[in-house]
């Protein structure tokens, strides 16, 4: 799998690179509070220590036009597709290291059903602000890529998306295909059938290879 850049033409039906916001204290407070596991990926939606930094109001007035946002992490060490996701409203990624986004536009899903040989590699620099639209397909981040070569000391990346996203499941009575994919609050959910997320109930329909970047 060819990995590009979120700089390139290519990335521009996914999403864009925001300019104009200042990340060191963001990323300072990241690395400071939270952990970044050697063989797992966890992931909090809200951290009170970063939306309690100015950069919180930048983003919920310009980003978001003045929505409500939260403000958490996404961190670990992760090569593989696994599953794919999409939410209402844009998300926003910064890392504190180098991180790979696997996207697939939501376009291309069917009753549910993708192949994953829709997915595309961007490769994200450390510091940048990356918006995911929410037309994109993505989940959890992947290891930075540089040089030819992808990392293997993981990533710390943060995650702005509006409020309470990925929060609890609210209780629904399905109206068509896509109320299968509901699995946690602004959060629908496509699983590979490899997963966890497929073995503890998530909607598989994913089809073809579980993509690994390290399998270049």
């Amino acid at each position: 799998m060819k990995i590009k850049s979120v700089f390139g033409k290519s990335f521009a039906k996914y999403g864009k690179v925001l300019a104009g916001y200042d990340t060191t204290e963001l990323l300072s407070v990241l690395e400071k509070t939270t952990d970044k596991p050697a063989n797992a990926v966890i992931y909090e939606p809200h951290s009170k220590e970063m939306e309690a930094l100015s950069i919180a109001k930048e983003f919920s007035a310009n980003a978001y036009g003045g929505m409500p946002i939260e403000i958490g992490f996404c961190n670990g060490n992760n090569t593989k597709l696994n599953c794919l996701e999409y939410h209402r409203g844009s998300e926003l990624n910064i890392g504190a290291d180098d991180f790979v986004l696997l996207v697939a536009p939501l376009s291309a899903v069917k009753n549910g059903k993708l192949n994953t040989n829709s997915v595309e590699a961007f490769a994200a620099p450390k510091g940048v602000v990356v918006e995911v639209y929410e037309t994109t397909l993505h989940y959890a981040p992947c290891n930075g890529y540089k040089a030819g070569e992808v990392s293997k000391d993981g990533f710390r990346v943060v995650i702005v998306l509006p409020n309470d996203t990925n929060t609890e499941k609210p209780q629904i009575t399905e109206k068509n295909w896509e109320d299968k994919l509901l699995w946690a609050k602004n959060k629908w959910l496509i699983a590979h059938p490899e997963t966890n997320e497929a073995k503890g109930g998530a909607f598989v329909g994913l089809s073809g290879v579980n993509i690994d970047i390290s399998n270049k």
